[in-house]
């Protein structure tokens, strides 16, 4: 039986598809360049991946791999990443008075993120494919786990990261032997020196939704939802928005879950949080354009979301719109507020990025977009002790 039902690759926006055996980043049709998605035989996927199946699996992401990229079982490089933990915040429900509030908290992946998951899926591939030596750029947690999953794989990995990316990410680069490159500018900056050096080196470039497969590892998040919640969905899924893979991800698997039969067409709102110093999908929603117009100069706490431009921008606000969700700034002062109350309500100490959901929560229910008695699911990206340097203030008595 096969082990994946991976068919071929398929252009996101105008349709054009790509042989999987082949190494491809974007689409390469002229002026579209757009972000690639892995297509599977689902019907076939159905028949071999039941929900009874689905019990003795392991409980990480590879527990769908009948739907995940990789072809064979020895080329999986994986940390046990996935399957973290849906929590009823009861505390803090009372505290916003939004009684069905629910945490997925990502914070217990592999390297303390989500971006673990990515990682595994795009190193996996990578390693499939023949590829040893990768590059990507990286406001912080992305570098960490790539640079974990390429020691595992016992590959070469290159990080460019802007300096003030928070330094736990820059020391965890370094431990796990990656080759390290501070840049002066962000992450748009560190980009474009990563595709130089893909280009001279021969580098196999893994830059979020510049390669088909980091969105895969991403999906599973979505999978894990309608699992843990017996195959059901939230009303709102309130999610911190940089480069937007996660909202991408989440909105594909429920489509090919219910392209599988395993779910029916009820979809969450989907609901894009940014930090008031970086939010050009805020601003694409508002303006009802289908792209986003960069950020010249992005700033925020919140590494992970100070993304200037996303390339899969119209893909978050194609996800937004449909789904009848919409996207909401919020302050540093805020997030700092609101990581703070997570913690003390919770126990889960979140990313500012995780921060910064619970406080687009507050802001949603002040204004009518989320009604009280909706089951709202806040995803909190990672683990607040990658950020010590930047929670400063929440320290100070």
């Amino acid at each position: 039986m096969a082990y994946s039902f991976l068919t071929h690759l398929e252009c996101s926006y105008c349709g054009e598809t790509y042989d999987h055996r082949e190494t491809h980043r974007t689409c390469t049709s002229p002026e579209c360049g757009k972000v690639l998605f892995a297509r599977y035989d689902l019907e076939a996927a159905a028949a071999a991946l039941t929900k009874e199946a689905l019990r003795g699996r392991p409980a990480n992401m590879w527990r769908y791999r009948e739907i995940m990229p990789v072809l064979s079982a020895e080329n999986v490089i994986t940390l046990g990443e996935g399957f973290t933990p849906i929590l009823p915040a009861g505390r803090l429900a009372a505290f916003i008075g939004v009684p069905d509030l629910l945490i997925k908290d990502e914070g217990l992946n592999p390297t303390g993120s989500f971006k673990a998951r990515g990682l595994s899926a795009a190193v996996s591939k990578a390693k499939e494919l023949g590829k040893t030596r990768l590059t990507m750029p990286s406001a912080g947690n992305a570098a960490g786990a790539m640079s974990a999953y390429a020691a595992v794989a016992g590959m070469e990995a290159n990080v460019f990261m802007p300096k003030d990316a928070p330094i736990a990410n820059q020391q965890e680069c370094i431990a796990y032997g990656a080759r390290l490159e501070l840049v002066d500018g962000f992450i748009t900056d560190a980009g474009k020196l990563s595709a130089a050096a893909a280009e001279e080196r021969d580098l196999f470039d893994v830059s979020t939704l510049r390669e088909p497969y980091r969105a895969e590892g991403k999906k599973t998040m979505g999978l894990e939802i309608a699992e843990q919640l017996d195959w059901s969905v939230p009303d709102a899924i309130i999610y911190p928005t940089g480069g937007g893979t996660g909202i991408v991800g989440i909105w594909k698997a429920l489509d090919e879950l219910e392209q599988m039969g395993w779910m029916g067409s009820a979809r969450p709102k989907m609901i894009s949080v940014q930090a008031e110093g970086c939010a050009p999908i805020v601003h694409a929603f508002e303006a009802g354009d289908e792209f986003a117009t960069p950020i010249e100069a992005p700033h925020t706490l919140a590494a992970g979301m100070r993304v200037p431009s996303a390339i899969g921008d119209y893909l978050i606000l194609r996800a937004i719109r449909d789904s009848g969700g919409t996207a909401i700034t919020v302050t540093d002062a805020e997030i700092l507020e609101s990581t703070s109350e997570m913690a003390r309500f919770e126990g889960i100490f979140p990313a500012p990025e995780g921060g910064a959901t619970l406080a687009g929560l507050k802001k949603l229910v002040e204004r009518g977009d989320i009604g009280r008695d909706e089951r709202v699911l806040l995803i909190n990206t990672g683990s607040a002790l990658k950020y010590m340097d930047v929670l400063g203030p929440l320290f100070e008595q």
